[in-house]
């Protein structure tokens, strides 16, 4: 089990792997609820919103990429 601290503001680092395997990126939804004793986080969706460009319009069934993946490892040499 990771721990991290609390800043003054009330605020949390998520660990990169949690990060990466719930698909939490930048702009992500969080909701939190207390059960007894415990916390518990849980990712919601994002409102759509419609930009000019239509990036993040579409979804994908397929499992976020990790935001600091290199290309370049997937070549084989």
């Amino acid at each position: 089990m990771d721990a991290t601290s609390v800043t003054s503001k009330g605020q949390v680092t998520i660990p990169k792997e949690i990060r990466q395997r719930l698909g939490i990126r930048q702009g992500s939804r969080i909701e939190f609820a207390l059960i007894g004793d415990h916390a518990v986080m849980r990712v919601s969706r994002s409102p759509t919103v419609g930009s000019a460009s239509g990036f993040g319009m579409l979804e994908s069934t397929r499992a976020a990429l990790p935001a600091d993946l290199d290309p370049a490892t997937l070549v084989k040499r």
